[in-house]
């Protein structure tokens, strides 16, 4: 974004002249020259390209993940960094052969099958070595499953209900995804409840390229049984045909849950000067599922918060609290590592000053920041917001609570915690899915969300008064 010299000066005074007390180290000069160093900076796609294309996928347990740990790790320490690593017990699910055919159906031709494209949910159970067949039944909501109980038993469910990406493309791709991911994390439990043979839901994404979205499914212990995601495609399928009568599924899904495995979350610390025991985190999460590499899921939150410690150590910038980037694990089928962090700084919680978590991927501009503040501080925010618009971030929204995954139990608990706002309106497309590699990344759209990051981690450490808040508030 470009504005022209008056109207950039006019906004800038505007927003410093709102009564913000400015720390001398968050001076509009030391936050330019973070904001721009970020800017020119290749690291943190180097390193985006380095964990996608070297490590791969890397769901916990896995070795990807192993492989991970120690390339953060080993990053971190070249740039002088106090390194640690957390230890975390993960939970170890692994995918096994996932294939379906449709074998009976009004009108099927003599000797012919239907191949549907789908991919096991985390969390799944296996059906047995040589698959099962049942009738497919198909549902569009909870109320139409609970309607229909009694067509349950020994059948495979189906949830069909499409992705909203008109609010997707309108900004509100988040509400378009929890409203879709609720049938896949709630959906097959209910149906086994009911007593249904296996459930199966429709991908949640936007692209309809019959790519297929995977991620967790919340199963009883004792009621598991086997589920996975559909293609938009072969969803619409099953729905037509079971318009001219019933549909046969022959269903193969051998997936595995192991004992849980021993993994750690990364911690790399910059320290602080005065108050170099209060800590602001900047992070992201490690892990990703196994489809593909976990580029915008998430290792640009991971490698945009490395690169917030490199561009500081780069400027020879030391702030005055210690900035922490911690690269969680386990945040897609467990999120032990946010657990085992809070639980690790219960008694301390008052150091943690501050939070930031980016999990929205970088497949699209960085607009600013979403604080999860209370209304009275948010004044103290204009000097950022001064210095983050000539990059064509300087939104500030505030929110009573933003629940980030991994810092959920630290804010619940008082920590005033940050997500960078980012257009997320083509991020479904790749989310989950084969399709979350390397090149969906583009370079400019990392350097800008690199640079909203560290300069938001910097003037957070440099603030003179804390903005956090009694943990009831959120009760």
């Amino acid at each position: 974004m470009h504005f022209r010299k008056p109207l950039l000066t006019a906004l800038v005074a505007s927003l410093c002249a709102s009564g913000a007390a400015v720390a001398q180290s968050n001076d509009p000069a030391t936050l330019a020259k973070i904001r721009d160093a970020a800017m020119a900076s290749d690291w943190p796609y180097q390193r985006l390209e380095d964990m996608t294309d070297l490590v791969g996928p890397r769901l916990s347990g896995s070795p990807g993940a192993a492989a991970a740990v120690e390339q953060v790790a080993e990053a971190m320490r070249k740039l002088g960094a106090k390194v640690t690593l957390q230890p975390v017990k993960v939970p170890h699910w692994v995918r096994g052969e996932e294939k379906a055919q449709l074998v009976e159906y009004t009108g099927r031709p003599k000797n012919v099958t239907q191949n549907v494209v789908l991919t096991a949910l985390g969390g799944s159970s296996a059906t047995p070595a040589a698959g099962l067949t049942a009738q497919v039944i198909v549902v569009r909501s909870f109320e139409e499953l609970k309607e229909r109980a009694a067509d349950v038993k020994g059948r495979i469910v189906l949830f069909d209900v499409a992705f909203d990406q008109g609010m997707a493309d309108r900004g509100l791709a988040g509400p378009a995804y929890g409203r879709g991911s609720a049938f896949r994390t709630r959906g097959p439990a209910m149906a086994a409840e009911l007593g249904a043979a296996a459930a199966l839901v429709r991908s949640v994404g936007g692209a309809d390229y019959r790519v297929v979205h995977t991620g967790v499914t919340r199963l009883d212990e004792n009621r598991r049984i086997p589920a996975a995601a559909v293609t938009a495609e072969d969803a619409m399928l099953i729905a037509r045909l079971s318009k001219r009568g019933p549909v046969t599924m022959k269903l193969v899904l051998t997936p595995k849950t192991l004992p849980d495995a021993d993994s750690f979350n990364v911690i790399a610390d910059l320290p602080g000067t005065d108050k170099a025991d209060e800590v602001v985190i900047v992070s992201g999460h490690l892990d990703s599922w196994d489809l593909a590499t976990g580029a915008n899921d998430d290792a640009t939150g991971v490698t945009a918060s490395m690169g917030v410690l490199e561009t500081l150590k780069k400027l020879n910038l030391q702030p005055r609290r210690t900035i922490r980037m911690v690269a969680w694990m386990n945040e897609e089928n467990g999120g032990k590592g946010g657990a085992t962090y809070h639980q690790a700084n219960r008694a301390t919680l008052e150091k943690q000053f501050a939070a930031i978590e980016s999990d929205n991927g970088a497949a699209g501009r960085t607009f600013g920041v979403l604080a999860g503040i209370r209304p009275q501080y948010e004044k103290l925010f204009a000097p950022l917001q001064a210095a983050l618009l000539p990059i064509g971030a300087g939104v500030l929204q505030r929110r009573d609570v933003i629940g980030a995954g991994d810092l959920h139990a630290l804010e619940a608990d008082g920590v005033p915690s940050f997500l960078p706002l980012v257009d997320s309106s083509k991020y479904f497309d790749y989310h989950h899915t084969p399709a979350d590699t390397f090149d969906k990344v583009q370079p400019q759209d990392l350097k800008s969300h690199t640079a909203v990051l560290a300069t938001l981690a910097w003037y957070l450490a440099n603030l003179d008064q804390p903005i956090g808040r009694a943990p009831e508030q959120f009760r």
